[in-house]
């Protein structure tokens, strides 16, 4: 029979510092940058204050100054490393002075995760071209845009990288008044599996976190009651996702320790959601 000893004796102590040596191995982020675009939105705001609490320096990015800013001043209150670089998704030169900036100040990159969205709620056949097209080029223009551009740099490096591109429920379920935003996050999903084999070899991982619902700018104009009382009904969990819940599973799926042999993969954060649809 194992010995029992009390909470206060030293065995104790060196159990509790060797399971959280065991833990930092495995998720730890110190001394890592991570770079997380669309990072002053709810989720990518709460992505990027998990992963400065992990010990990453996370440089917040986005097209919007005082709400980046303010995203990394809370960081840095919480005690964490953070720093806002305004970079615009949609272009490349632009995502090439993020990442150069990045580089020259801190001297590595590590990851990247890709967060910047948008939604249109119209139905179908009231979607104009515009509409369409913001949608498309934000949410996987965009993505494309900074996986081509930071790729490169990590495949160059002895350490390689990891990509984490969001991409949602509905990049496999029909939801009506979604077309666009489906459609985006579908072409994401399979963009990411392709990445994902296309750098293997080379060391650079992509996966993709695809979250239920979480109630956020892009989505609140369609959640009425009704829509609202079905998506909970068909919640197992029976609830909406608190954005903070997406932290653990994007540690998992960036970290060098756990997620390293974890590549082309779906992880679902949905309550169930799948489940009840699959």
């Amino acid at each position: 029979m194992p010995r029992q000893f009390s909470p206060g004796h030293p065995a104790k102590k060196i159990e509790r510092r060797m399971a959280s040596d065991y833990l930092t191995k495995l998720f730890g982020l110190e001394g890592q940058v991570a770079v997380v675009v669309g990072a002053s939105g709810v989720l990518g705001g709460a992505i990027a204050e998990g992963l400065a609490s992990a010990g990453a320096t996370v440089v917040v990015s986005g097209l919007n100054p005082d709400r980046g800013e303010n995203r990394a001043q809370l960081i840095q209150e919480a005690g964490g490393k953070a720093t806002f670089i305004s970079a615009d998704t949609l272009s490349r030169d632009s995502l090439v002075q993020l990442r150069d900036q990045c580089i020259e100040k801190f001297g590595r990159i590590d990851m990247l995760v890709n967060c910047a969205g948008v939604n249109s709620s119209v139905p179908y056949e009231e979607i104009s071209d515009e509409d369409w097209q913001r949608v498309i080029d934000t949410n996987l223009t965009g993505t494309h845009l900074a996986c081509q551009v930071f790729a490169p740099y990590f495949a160059g490096r002895e350490e390689g990288g990891s990509v984490l591109n969001i991409g949602s429920v509905t990049a496999h379920l029909p939801l009506s008044r979604v077309f666009a935003y489906s459609a985006s996050k579908a072409a994401v999903l399979n963009l990411t599996k392709n990445l994902a084999r296309e750098y293997a070899t080379q060391g650079v991982r992509f996966n993709i976190l695809c979250p239920g619902f979480f109630p956020a700018e892009q989505n609140r104009k369609i959640l009425d009651k009704e829509r609202v009382d079905n998506i909970i009904g068909q919640t197992p969990l029976a609830r909406f996702g608190e954005p903070e819940e997406l932290v653990g599973a994007s540690i998992l799926l960036l970290s060098r320790g756990a997620g390293s042999f974890i590549t082309g993969a779906t992880l679902y954060v949905d309550g169930g959601f799948t489940a009840m649809r699959f």
